[in-house]
């Protein structure tokens, strides 16, 4: 081999060395269980976030819910159901002649309707039944009065019904539900209160009739006596017709 030839051979051999160790400096060694224990862990993180999202997200829509549970109901028909109940009770107060008060109405009966004895001129039975006939008059009007009130309250009534139904069917909480329901019960409480009254009213003017009627019978018995009763014959006595 000539000294040429040996000189070339020396510096493939080190260009191929040098060319080894390069390569095996960029050689990378793969771990599989230190890559699985890498992924797992980045699953289990990735989960743990995915956790707080979803707890984020329940508590906001927690948060939205109370909000609208303590939300109160838009609509109120208080000013409403107080203006009808006012109006009957208007009604009520102008109760014509006896009212609707225990010691009047005492007072009343030990007068007006009190038996008739012999100590009553017929004057004074007289007036007393035209009185009675007055007062039964008087509380059929005001029956008829408060009957009318109540159908007056109907419109009223309906309107708020339908309102009240309505909000009750739209609210967003408990509370909007709550409040609608309390509403419609005082509409109930109102409806229930005009009935009162009509009953009441028709019972004091047919309890007046019978009262009348009643004594009626009573100063007929005491009239009937009274033209029963033997009285003084005729006399005889002088007249002097003609001067």
């Amino acid at each position: 081999m000539s000294r040429r030839r040996l000189t070339m051979a020396v510096k493939i051999l080190a260009v191929s060395l040098l060319a080894a160790g390069s390569a095996r400096a960029q050689w990378v060694v793969f771990d599989p269980n230190n890559y699985v224990q890498n992924v797992l862990t980045a699953a289990r993180e990735l989960q743990q976030i995915n956790n707080q999202i979803t707890s984020l997200q329940n508590e906001a829509q927690m948060l939205v819910n109370q909000a609208k549970n303590l939300a109160s109901l838009p609509y109120s028909s208080l000013q409403q159901l107080k203006a009808s109940i006012q109006r009957t009770q208007q009604l009520l107060a102008q109760a014509q002649r006896i009212a609707y008060d225990v010691q009047q109405i005492d007072r009343a009966f030990a007068i007006s309707y009190a038996p008739a004895t012999s100590s009553h001129s017929n004057a004074a039975l007289i007036a007393g039944a035209h009185g009675r006939w007055q007062n039964s008059v008087a509380a059929f009007q005001d029956a008829l009065r408060v009957q009318a009130g109540v159908v007056g309250n109907l419109d009223t009534n309906r309107i708020q019904t339908s309102a009240l139904v309505s909000s009750s069917q739209n609210a967003s909480g408990a509370l909007q539900a709550t409040q609608a329901g309390n509403q419609i019960l005082a509409l109930q409480a109102q409806q229930l209160a005009d009935l009162t009254a009509a009953v009441a009213a028709q019972g004091r003017a047919q309890s007046l009739e019978s009262a009348q009627r009643a004594a009626a019978q009573d100063q007929g018995r005491e009239q009937l006596r009274r033209f029963l009763t033997p009285r003084q014959g005729y006399q005889s006595s002088n007249v002097q017709m003609f001067h």
